[in-house]
């Protein structure tokens, strides 16, 4: 099953477009350094980890690599942020992240990125979402405030074909 690193951006994006729960439909497995949930997530969705959530320790040596990013880019995106990174690179895995300064530093880094479009198309490829519920959702992630291309994202879902994907968790 594929890991996917996730930061809170992804997270956000789906609880603002209240489609969180199909994340964890998907067939594959979710996880955040534990240092990002326990300070930006815990407290307000405890829950992702009985949906699925992993939690996971960044090694000495990549928590170096995420301070060394710091010092080398400045501090944006911020340090729980390339932690992400750090996290995803320990685990030689994808980013999930919608954060703009994260996607820029991790293509700097030849780290494989994914995003809040890639979610949405997954999810209606997998039959979780039909066109018309991730539309729904995406006007409730814009009218929430959360930024994303709103004309790139409307094509992603336009370009998603609904249910060619199969699940198999496993």
């Amino acid at each position: 099953m594929l890991l996917l690193i996730s930061d809170a951006n992804i997270i956000i994006d789906l609880e603002a477009g209240e489609i969180l729960e199909t994340l964890f439909a998907l067939p594959y497995q979710f996880a955040m350094p534990d240092v990002l949930f326990e300070e930006e997530i815990e407290a307000g969705s405890p829950h992702l980890l009985d949906m699925g959530l992993v939690t996971l320790v960044v090694s000495g040596e990549y928590v170096g690599y995420a301070e060394s990013l710091g010092n080398q880019y400045g501090d944006e995106p911020g340090f729980n942020d390339r932690l992400a990174l750090a996290l995803a690179k320990q685990e030689s895995c994808p980013l999930i992240t919608g954060d703009r300064n994260l996607r820029l530093l991790a293509a700097q880094e030849g780290a494989e990125v994914r995003g809040t479009l890639w979610i949405i198309a997954e999810v209606i490829e997998f039959g979780l979402l039909t066109q018309e519920q991730a539309l729904a959702a995406l006007a409730r992630m814009k009218q929430r405030g959360r930024r994303l291309p709103w004309k790139e994202a409307e094509k992603t879902i336009q370009r998603a074909a609904y249910q060619v994907k199969r699940i198999t968790k496993g």
